[in-house]
């Protein structure tokens, strides 16, 4: 019986010195068959459509010199990444919604020459909530090079689309690409070309 407190105790010391990179809880992304079947329906309706119009509507306000984007979105650009993060939590969109936003999001990359690195999720504890982070981590199918002087197509970079919850609810949705800046890579495509086949 000792040995068994000893397990409970071990278990509650691990999650209150948990983080990102020490999580209590990690393991792949499932989703059921009843969720796909779901996702599936989503993804033709008008609150999909709404979704990715106003995503693509703040990316446009983003590039124009004198429009603003919302409070909900920010933009990311940096040599080396670029992205934008919504802050769900101050929308009135629903959990479903968001979930096969962030599958969607994967889904249009795929379809760009990149394949699934991983895709998880990590809960870890913060002191005032329960943090689990859904991620999809994609990389491009890169060329491999015949000879030394050739370069990899690096297509966008890696992408990674990140949802995070805490305490369960849906609180932000990160999407970024991150470059390679060494000679082994040809220069990465644009970001506004891949935001552009995102939100098609």
């Amino acid at each position: 019986m000792s040995n068994f407190w000893e397990k409970i105790k071990s278990l509650f010391q691990e999650s209150e010195q948990s983080s990102p990179s020490q999580p209590v809880v990690h393991e792949i992304i499932e989703r059921s068959e009843a969720d796909m079947i779901a996702y599936e329906k989503w993804k033709v309706t008008l609150s999909a459509k709404r979704m990715l119009d106003w995503l693509n509507n703040q990316y446009t306000a983003y590039l124009s010199p004198t429009a603003r984007t919302d409070d909900a979105i920010a933009f990311l650009n940096t040599p080396s990444a670029k992205g934008f993060v919504i802050h769900f939590h101050q929308t009135q969109y629903r959990k479903t919604e968001i979930i096969h936003l962030f599958d969607l999001l994967r889904e249009k990359v795929l379809k760009m020459k990149y394949h699934s690195y991983v895709s998880d999720v990590r809960t870890f504890n913060r002191p005032q909530w329960v943090e689990s982070i859904q991620r999809h981590y994609l990389k491009p199918s890169l060329n491999f090079k015949k000879t030394k002087t050739e370069k990899f197509n690096q297509g966008y970079g890696n992408i990674k689309i990140e949802l995070e919850f805490r305490n369960e609810q849906v609180y932000n949705l990160r999407f970024s690409a991150t470059t390679y800046q060494d000679h082994n890579f040809n220069k990465a495509d644009e970001f506004k070309e891949l935001m552009g086949m995102v939100l098609r």
